[in-house]
């Protein structure tokens, strides 16, 4: 807490808004927990960050593996805490739903470890290879590892969708990659190799032995819940699509737990429907933002509309 003193934690205070205004009650309950761990070892560290950063040197030779445990929940400032939980929050709302919350809390526990492992692994490697010592003391911090990995999970469970990545339209299944090289170019004091320890993990779950791995070690305590990889996004937003005029809305039911990304392109094909169906409105009803489905049942006029183009078309 000393080392935070004498300044507004901007970016901290900016976080707070942000889970304010997507609801306590709408945050699965592992994802606000992870997000309330980070927050609390934010404002209250264990140690100061040298004494709870990973590396080669701290891991590997000095065996102090309770850093592995350490280094995840650590953050090097607040602005570094916000950029992590924001994605934290998204992709936690995501894939928890998916995942079931004993099992999500699972992987979170088992990717904060393993990426360790894999990230000295990785600096070891690159000491060796470039005989360059000072790989061996490059000490790293933070969640975004584990976010790497997620991000990995997500775009496997929820495949076809394009990202945006500095302004470029990206498939999802090589946007890690691209955001991988991304931020190491916008921000050289990233860790390349914790990133791309997340990313190398992400694939040892959905393409590696490392599912069947955790499930064997589980042995059945968890209930798992293995989603079909095709499976449309959008269908758990379904029930937020016939909300009355009027009535109150938080900004979770408001958004569908989707991001800016998601919400422009659910607004694009709701706009390719609208031409589809002449621009007509619907009951004059007002339309949630970015995820409204229209109505299965038409109004005569409609209809009749719909078989004159028909008509005109032959």
């Amino acid at each position: 807490m000393q080392r935070r003193q004498g300044r507004v934690n901007a970016g901290l205070l900016l976080l707070l808004y942000q889970i304010s205004q997507v609801g306590l009650r709408n945050i699965p309950s592992v994802t606000l927990g992870v997000l309330v761990l980070n927050i609390f070892f934010f404002l209250n560290p264990v140690r100061p960050l040298p004494e709870v950063c990973i590396s080669v040197n701290e891991g590997f030779y000095r065996k102090n593996w309770q850093r592995l445990l350490l280094s995840p929940v650590h953050h090097a400032d607040d602005w570094h805490l916000y950029y992590n939980m924001i994605s934290m929050l998204w992709k936690g709302i995501m894939l928890e739903k998916k995942l079931k919350s004993t099992w999500f809390a699972y992987i979170i526990v088992v990717f904060s470890v393993l990426i360790g492992v894999v990230y000295m692994a990785l600096e070891f490697m690159l000491m060796k290879i470039l005989d360059d010592p000072s790989y061996e003391m490059n000490c790293a911090v933070g969640f975004s590892g584990v976010l790497f990995a997620l991000k990995v999970l997500n775009n496997h469970y929820n495949p076809g969708r394009v990202s945006s990545v500095l302004g470029l339209q990206i498939s999802s299944k090589y946007a890690c990659w691209v955001e991988l090289v991304a931020i190491h170019l916008i921000s050289p004091g990233t860790s390349f190799a914790g990133h791309l320890a997340g990313i190398l993990v992400g694939l040892m779950y959905t393409r590696g032995p490392l599912k069947k791995i955790m499930e064997a070690c589980a042995g059945g305590i968890f209930s798992l819940s293995d989603p079909a990889r095709p499976r449309d996004y959008y269908s758990d937003y379904y029930r937020y699509s016939s909300y009355p005029y009027g009535t109150p809305r938080n900004y979770y039911d408001y958004t569908g737990g989707l991001t800016e990304e998601e919400q422009l392109e659910r607004a694009v094909l709701n706009s390719l429907t609208e031409r589809d169906f002449g621009g007509a409105t619907y009951n004059n009803e007002r339309r949630p933002y970015g995820f409204w489905f229209p109505p299965n049942q038409h109004s005569e006029e409609e209809i009749r509309r719909q078989r004159l183009r028909r008509f005109e078309r032959r």
